[in-house]
């Protein structure tokens, strides 16, 4: 027997606006026995039945509603038709991303906007790899899994359900092969080497970020390698090279990268080497803290004339936002002392506790405690693979802008 979440009295709106989270606050009482990752029927105060979510006791955000159907059945078939629909899409968003065929690297499932909250699946080549966050995601492990194979013909399917996140569903990190040959392979023997416009890189999937790779900036980099020809540029927070080896595609005189991770650096100069094609001599990479390597930029005297500021998240939730800004406002604070006149600065936040009102608010307040003018020549999101759904304003976690420093 199918429970049944009834909802506090006027707590229905946002549902009825087909919000996928039903808050613990919203929540009047739970008819019946449900377990976490379970599916129940969700209805307003009235009785009137809405949908059908995926229960998760341990979390603030008590359900998560898988479809805003009530009469809509949960189950295997269900998770493959999302799954489908979800790859078939992209496929109709080539024109968007200006490529002829499918990018060896490319979000095949983006969560909530795809119907699937809690569901992430990266393609790297042949192989898939799977984030599940949520209690109902994880619930449907293998119907998801069956889904994507069936969908991509991808036989590689590797588990990166470590983030935080996870705790707060009551859930433990999960890490390792799901399908494929991998199964009896050691994690780091699959290494899926990606092509970007031209660019080659090679994706850890066992031990990188996030994924493996930030597929998110793949719009972004294009255009800064559109903008790099002659420039000086600095990447700060640069990972595994993902700008650094797109301005240098782009013909940038040259090219600082600064990370405070050793292993990221040196899988960077592995990306570098994939690319005889490029100019290896123009590229140099320093192991340091970038908060501090701003500092001795500005006090030698150095000019850049185009800076990447892609820093981690700094704040996961709005608690965390105030602590944030003022790490926001550093790196940018140096990063327009830095700039050449005329200089471009690529500034990102990628921390959902910061809206994108607030990041500009930041970013101007460093140009005007930097003493520079500045303007806005274009705002900057995640690529068209990283949809964000209308009802979900809260999916656009990567903000962005493109600013010019008279």
């Amino acid at each position: 027997m199918t429970a049944t979440l009834i909802l506090q009295s006027g707590k229905s709106g946002s549902v009825r606006r087909r919000h996928p989270w039903i808050f613990a606050g919203s929540v009047a009482t739970l008819k019946g026995r449900a377990r976490s990752g379970d599916t129940v029927i969700v209805e307003d105060e009235h009785g009137v039945a809405m949908g059908r979510a995926a229960w998760s006791p341990a979390s603030k955000i008590r359900a998560r509603v898988w479809t805003f159907d009530p009469t809509e059945i949960i189950d295997h078939a269900f998770f493959k038709r999302r799954v489908a629909q979800a790859v078939a899409r992209r496929a109709g968003w080539k024109a968007l991303r200006g490529e002829q065929s499918e990018p060896a690297g490319e979000r095949l499932i983006h969560g909530e906007a795809d119907g699937l909250p809690g569901v992430i699946a990266d393609r790297y080549g042949d192989t898939v790899v799977l984030q599940l966050t949520s209690a109902g995601a994880d619930a449907w492990r293998e119907a998801i899994v069956a889904g994507i194979v069936q969908a991509t013909g991808c036989q590689q399917i590797y588990e990166r359900s470590d983030s935080e996140v996870r705790k707060l569903e009551g859930l433990e990190p999960v890490t390792g092969w799901m399908a494929g040959k991998g199964l009896n392979e050691a994690p780091t023997e699959t290494f899926p080497q990606i092509d970007e416009h031209g660019v080659r890189f090679g994706v850890d999937v066992a031990g990188g970020h996030k994924t493996g790779f930030y597929l998110d900036q793949r719009d972004n980099r294009l255009m800064l390698r559109a903008l790099a020809q002659g420039r000086r540029v600095l990447n700060c927070f640069c990972y595994t090279g993902g700008f650094s080896l797109q301005a240098l595609a782009g013909g940038a005189a040259s090219v600082m990268s600064i990370d405070s991770s050793g292993p990221a650096l040196e899988q960077a100069k592995a990306n570098l080497a994939m690319n005889p094609h490029l100019d290896a001599s123009r590229a140099e990479w320093r192991d340091a803290d970038v908060f501090q390597a701003l500092r001795d930029y500005h006090k030698a005297g150095e000019k850049f004339d185009l800076i990447v500021l892609d820093p981690p998240k700094f704040a996961p939730s709005a608690a965390h936002a105030d602590q944030a800004a003022r790490a926001y406002k550093d790196i940018n604070l140096f990063g327009f002392k830095l700039l050449a006149p005329g200089g471009l600065l690529m500034t990102y936040s990628c921390s959902g506790g910061i809206g994108i009102e607030l990041f500009q608010k930041i970013v101007a307040s460093a140009a005007s405690d930097a003493g520079r003018d500045a303007r806005i020549l274009r705002r900057l999101m995640a690529s068209s693979d990283h949809p964000i759904g209308l009802a979900a304003p809260e999916g656009e976690y990567l903000k962005g802008l493109l600013v010019e420093a008279a």
